[in-house]
């Protein structure tokens, strides 16, 4: 029995090689100092990852992980995240997603699953009240992460609201790089190839039932209170479906529109309206499939009511998935958008890359740098969504030109090469940003730049807009990127939804002592974070992913040639920024290494000897 709350009080660690289970325990010391989700992962992969692990090899780990609110009452608390060796950077990856498989996993008895090895066959893991099985996967090959998810709750004898279902799709299968792991249908952590490592371990799905355990919470009153405070943040959320209306209408210049070829999408009124999240959830016929716990009147799942597609059903997209499928590949229609994006759900796809990736595409078709016999007869003009949509089935099948387009931005635009080189956008890590135009919001550029995890690291709603984003302020931006990194790996270990904590550290930390017992501080918590941060910045260094490729690429780094922030570029700039964020750090200046009195400070002093 524990003597402080907020845990289960064990991993769950699966062998896929030898197909065995045990259970791992960590002492307080260790998860007072990790917390849970981003920071115990960051801990298991430095540990238990050599440098010259490739991101395929057996020895890889991936850990999926809750954290000490992970099942109470605090509203969004079924979240989860997941740290593994990207296939994208082949260097650290975490990712998140909400949904209820987080809480699940704790009312069953596990506060995370490390999973290494490769299996001989596919398998899915099975936990329920503490037990979980290993199970036969060939009858669900080829099912998307949709009829995955059912097809295993029908077997288990489960009904939705009873079972949580974590999964790939084909793209995992055949190892796209940037495939993605779902869970409950269209919740998304994807970045950075997350699915293809779980596809190359031959693990095609995780399911937990909705245990009966409960999560001991030291002081329930103080808890209670902090959870109403959290819930005032989401009562009147609705999502950011209507975030591609919002960015037209502002006039900002932060949609990114045809692959950065220009920042002004030429759109009419009409056609914009229907991007309105009024719009779409007046029409699409929404029907709520709330994450745990959570008030916030978004995760739906609704149905195309106009259009070709009509009948079809997906996830209520995001920002994000409407930017990819709308103004980046200069589709000005809103169904077929949320169409593409239920598709890119279904067949398990990280939809940030796979937007960049087909704008990327439609660019060179347009220039000539493709003809239609590379694209296997496929039409690649601006708006074309049909043989978008074709396309998609070819890269997640590996399909004739798909197979190529299956290894990412990055490699397939260095391979094509000459002009159609210079159009891709990506970081020299290996990854591409997430679907704005990072040129007119610096923060982001820069940080998606030099973040270890093929993602952002912190978030401009940390910073002060006008110092520490918009473009033309160099220092203030580096700076700003800086004071706030390791806010956002600790509110990623908490394992609740960034939506309902807002990233507010003194009132996670308040949570943080009302759930466990222990005295914890808001500086305590940045110190997680920072830990979890440095962790995976020396565990990439040793990799081999050093300093020089903390840089956009030719086309992301690039000025605008229109919009309100028309020749105003952040290149000429960056070595400036690099070195007051790396000094800012605590890294040295010249290499980006973390230096080592800031290891020793986070209590990392075992990782100093393996990069000084």
């Amino acid at each position: 029995m524990l003597n402080f709350g907020g845990y289960a009080g064990k991993f769950l660690r699966l062998d896929l090689t030898f197909e065995r289970l045990s259970d791992v325990l960590f002492d307080e010391e260790t998860l007072r100092k990790y917390i849970g989700g981003t920071g115990i992962g960051a801990k298991i992969l430095y540990d238990e990852v050599p440098p010259k692990t490739s991101w395929s090899d057996p020895v890889n780990r991936i850990t999926i992980a809750s954290g000490p609110l992970g099942g109470t009452t605090i509203p969004g608390s079924g979240t989860i995240s997941l740290v593994t060796k990207g296939a994208l950077t082949n260097g650290a990856t975490s990712v998140q997603a909400n949904g209820r498989f987080g809480a699940y996993l704790k009312l069953s008895g596990y506060d995370g699953i490390i999973i290494q090895g490769v299996a001989k066959r596919w398998l899915y893991l099975h936990i329920e009240n503490g037990r979980a099985e290993l199970r036969n996967a060939n009858h669900l090959l080829g099912m998307n992460t949709y009829k995955t998810s059912e097809a295993i709750r029908k077997e288990l004898g489960k009904k939705e609201m009873e079972m949580s279902v974590l999964s790939i799709g084909p793209a995992g299968e055949n190892l796209v790089r940037f495939a993605g792991v779902f869970v409950d249908k269209g919740h998304s952590m994807s970045h950075n190839g997350s699915g293809a490592v779980m596809g190359q371990k031959k693990l095609k799905a995780i399911a937990t039932a909705r245990g009966s355990k409960k999560v001991v919470v030291k002081d329930v009153g103080k808890l209670t209170n902090i959870s109403n405070k959290f819930r005032e943040n989401t009562k009147n959320h609705r999502g950011t479906i209507g975030g591609v209306h919002r960015s037209q209408l502002s006039g900002v210049g932060t949609l990114p529109v045809k692959n950065y070829t220009t920042n002004v999408w030429n759109i009419s009124e009409e056609k914009i309206e229907k991007f309105s999240e009024p719009y779409i959830r007046e029409h699409f016929e929404p029907k709520r499939s709330p994450c745990w716990g959570c008030p916030a009147n978004h995760s739906t799942i609704m149905t195309i009511t106009e259009g070709p597609y009509a009948g079809l059903e997906v996830e209520e997209p995001e920002y994000e998935q409407m930017a990819a499928w709308g103004p980046i590949i200069d589709n000005k229609d809103a169904a077929s958008a949320a169409m593409l994006s239920g598709v890119t759900d279904r067949l398990g796809f990280d939809n940030n890359e796979a937007g960049w990736l087909v704008g990327w595409v439609m660019e060179c078709y347009e220039k000539g740098y493709l003809t239609k016999e590379d694209t296997g007869g496929l039409k690649m003009r601006w708006g074309n969504v049909e043989a978008v949509r074709q396309l998609l089935y070819m890269i997640a099948y590996r399909q004739g030109f798909g197979d190529l387009l299956a290894e990412g931005v990055m490699r397939v635009s260095r391979r094509i090469g000459g002009k159609a080189a210079e159009c891709a956008i990506y970081t020299m890590k290996g990854n591409t940003p997430r679907g704005h135009d990072h040129r007119t919001m610096w923060a982001e550029l820069f940080d998606t730049a030099v973040s270890s995890t093929g993602t952002i690291e912190t978030h401009r709603m940390l910073m002060n807009t006008k110092e520490g984003g918009e473009p033309g302020n160099p220092i203030e931006t580096s700076t700003a990127v800086a004071l706030t990194k390791g806010i956002m790996a600790f509110d990623d270990s908490l394992g609740a939804c960034r939506f309902n904590t807002r990233l507010n550290t003194v009132l996670s930390a308040e949570a943080v002592s009302a759930v466990t017992g222990w005295d914890f501080t808001p500086e305590e918590a940045k110190s997680v974070g920072l830990r979890a941060v440095n962790l995976m910045r020396v565990f990439n260094i040793r990799t081999g992913i050093t300093r020089e490729l903390d840089f956009p690429s030719t086309r992301y780094g690039s000025a605008h040639l229109d919009g309100p922030w028309k020749g105003i570029g952040i290149i000429s700039h960056w070595e400036k920024m690099l070195e007051n964020y790396y000094d800012l750090m605590g890294w040295e200046v010249t290499t980006g290494k973390p230096l080592p009195e800031t290891l020793k400070n986070l209590g990392l002093e075992p990782s100093i000897q393996d990069i000084w």
